[in-house]
């Protein structure tokens, strides 16, 4: 890597956001950032800003903006409100790569955005592939853009593919931790707060989707998501319940081998990875000593206690806005449940009910997703 890569981080004051700001700090000979946004942590942005002190700030929420302009008026740093305005700067000329580091639904049109600006896009949002997959990678495909993934799965399974062009493959080995229950009964999950889910064993990551990970929502949308980046079919994407995060996920051939990629459960691996691709760069502190890992387990997921995961493959396997509907109903459910409105096991009925009830279409256009998308949030909103 000779010069820069200049990159926007859509998502800077979330997990992931921070975590790459982590990585660029580390390796500012390679990277610099272009652009940040953030949704309502006004504080954490200029921070940001004013540390890594990068062309464009935006601010989601448009009544911050006076805040966050204010603060950054002794500076170079443009400032920009409203999502709009997020859609708008990631066609930038001097971006390189986008980091699409949103939460949920929201990252759908600027990533929509970026693509068509030809950006190379390095997905940590699963939920514009689980929403809109068919549409995303064909547009990604016409516009011969590489869709990076983030995700510490599929970016393990996208790396054990790398050399393997021309070798079949049998099945993708997805593997999840299992979340802050497993090995629960239902019973023992009827009085779950909030602060109980919010413990994940391994990882560190934002609310939502620890959330998605405790229900085993979260890797049902990487099933979808996997679909869609590697083009397996979904019966042959296998959930593995791996409690130790050590091996990311694994790719199993047609001759029998399998594949696996191992690291830390670190999400500044896969991060640097995405960045940097096809090199791999140094940093020493995300080495991992394997004399210290022990044993490495491997179970079937409990898809009776945690139904969400069946959920996301019958909206895979009947396709059209019906990933779309399990998605914003989830999203809905989950901020209920982190407001203590619904209890843990309603998670999955909500999902359920919004998936047998919402207008099924089979072939959506991309207007259809927005409306299914807000018709699914007002009517649970309205419910609870």
């Amino acid at each position: 890597m000779e010069n820069k890569k200049h990159i926007a981080i859509l998502g800077s004051t979330g997990s992931i956001g921070t975590q790459a700001l982590d990585v660029i700090k580390k390796n500012d000979r390679l990277f610099k950032v272009s652009v940040l946004t953030a949704n309502n942590n006004a504080d954490l942005l200029i921070q940001q800003a004013l540390e890594f002190e990068p062309d464009t700030v935006v601010i989601a929420n448009q009544n911050l903006y006076p805040k966050v302009k204010e603060a950054l008026k002794d500076t170079y740093i443009k400032v920009f409100a409203g999502e709009e305005s997020i859609e708008d700067v990631v066609t930038f000329s001097e971006i390189d790569i986008v980091l699409v580091a949103l939460v949920g639904f929201s990252g759908l049109k600027p990533t929509i955005s970026a693509i068509k600006a030809k950006k190379v896009i390095a997905l940590a949002n699963k939920e514009t592939l689980v929403v809109a997959g068919e549409l995303i990678t064909k547009l990604a495909e016409e516009n011969q853009v590489p869709i990076l993934p983030v995700d510490s799965e599929h970016s393990a399974i996208f790396q054990c593919l790398q050399g393997e062009l021309l070798n079949p493959v049998k099945r993708i080995l997805l593997t999840a931790s299992g979340g802050a229950f497993r090995g629960r009964k239902k019973e023992e999950l009827l009085n779950i707060k909030p602060q109980d889910a919010l413990k994940n064993p391994n990882w560190n990551m934002g609310k939502k989707v620890t959330i998605d990970s405790a229900t085993l929502m979260n890797k049902g949308l990487e099933v979808i998501e996997a679909h869609w980046l590697f083009g397996v079919k979904p019966q042959n994407i296998t959930p593995v319940v791996h409690p130790q995060s050590i091996i990311h996920s694994m790719v199993e051939f047609e001759d029998g081998s399998i594949k696996a990629q191992m690291g830390k459960a670190d999400m500044r691996i896969p991060i640097l990875y995405a960045f940097s691709y096809p090199e791999r760069i140094k940093m020493p502190e995300l080495a991992m000593d394997i004399f210290s890992i022990g044993n490495l387990t491997f179970e079937k997921p409990d898809t009776e206690v945690f139904p969400c995961l069946n959920l996301a493959f019958n909206a895979i396997e009947k396709g059209g806005n019906l990933p779309a509907i399990m998605n914003a109903a989830n999203e809905i459910a989950v901020q209920k449940f982190l407001e203590e409105k619904i209890a843990f096991l309603q998670i999955p009925e909500i999902i359920a009910e919004a998936m047998n009830s919402f207008a099924f279409i089979p072939k959506p256009t991309l207007e259809d997703y927005f409306s299914t998308d807000s018709e699914v949030r007002n009517k649970l909103n309205a419910l609870y």
